[in-house]
C-alpha cells in the first residue's frame, strides 16, 4: 500500500538527511520515533507528497507520488491522504462544517454534508458544526483537525506529534481515538513523534538518527 525505499532530503544550509525505508500495507499501524532535528517531519512531508525529496521513491496506492504533476499530487493528497499538522492550520473565518467542506473540494470532490455530519457524530462534535475554530477548546480542535484528516475517506492518515503536549491520560485518548478511526476507515496511520511513551501503543517501530 505505501512503500518509501531510498529517501534522502538535502537542506541548503547543509544538512542532507538519509531515512529508513517505510512499508506499511492497509491497516498498519507504524510509530516513527527521533529527536528533535532528526527529520521527522520531513519525512511525513515527503510520505505525504509535500516535500518532494532528492533521491528515492515513495508510492501509494501503486501510484509514483513524485512522478505526478505539482497539482497532480495535491489532488491525489486530497482524496487519499489526511494529515494532522502539529499546527492545525483552519481558515479562522470559516465555521467548522466549512472548513471540512473546504477540505472536500480542494480534493475535487463535491460537498458532502452527510459525511461531515457523520464523521462530527463520530468525535462527539456536530453539535460543533456552525462554531468557528477559534472558539473550540485545543481539544476540540485537536478532534476537528482529525475530522479533516478522515473526511475524504483516506487510505493513510499521517499524524505529526499528535500527543507531544498532552499529559498521559491525554495522551492515551488521542491515541485510541487515531487508531480506532483508522480501523473505521480501514486507514494505514503512520504517526511521527519523539514522544517515547508512544511505543508502549505500537509494536512496530522505526527509529531516526540511531
Amino acid at each position: 500500500m505505501l512503500n518509501a525505499t531510498g529517501l534522502h532530503f538535502y537542506y541548503r544550509r547543509g544538512q542532507d538527511l538519509s531515512f529508513p525505508d517505510v512499508v506499511a500495507t492497509q491497516r498498519d499501524k507504524v510509530l516513527i520515533l527521533g529527536q528533535s532535528g532528526c527529520g521527522k517531519t520531513t519525512l511525513l512531508h515527503m510520505l505525504a507528497g509535500i516535500l518532494k525529496p532528492r533521491n528515492g521513491q515513495v508510492r501509494l496506492l501503486d501510484q509514483d507520488l513524485y512522478q505526478l504533476s505539482a497539482h497532480q499530487r495535491d489532488t491525489f493528497r486530497g482524496k487519499h491522504i489526511g494529515i494532522i499538522f502539529q499546527k492545525s492550520h483552519f481558515i479562522r473565518s470559516l465555521r467548522v462544517e466549512e472548513n471540512l467542506v473546504l477540505a472536500q473540494n480542494l480534493a475535487g470532490l463535491p460537498t458532502d454534508k452527510k459525511r461531515i455530519n457523520a464523521i462530527l457524530q463520530r468525535l462527539q462534535l456536530d453539535h460543533k458544526a456552525h462554531h468557528k475554530t477559534q472558539d473550540l477548546s485545543v481539544g476540540e480542535q485537536q478532534r476537528i483537525a482529525i475530522a479533516r484528516a478522515l473526511v475524504n475517506r483516506p487510505s493513510l492518515i499521517l499524524a505529526d506529534e499528535p500527543t507531544s503536549a498532552l499529559d498521559d491520560q491525554n495522551t492515551e485518548q488521542v491515541i485510541h481515538l487515531l487508531e480506532h478511526q483508522a480501523d473505521v476507515e480501514r486507514a494505514t496511520l503512520i504517526i511521527v513523534t519523539h514522544d517515547k511513551r508512544l511505543k508502549d501503543y505500537f509494536s512496530n517501530h522505526i527509529n531516526l538518527g540511531g
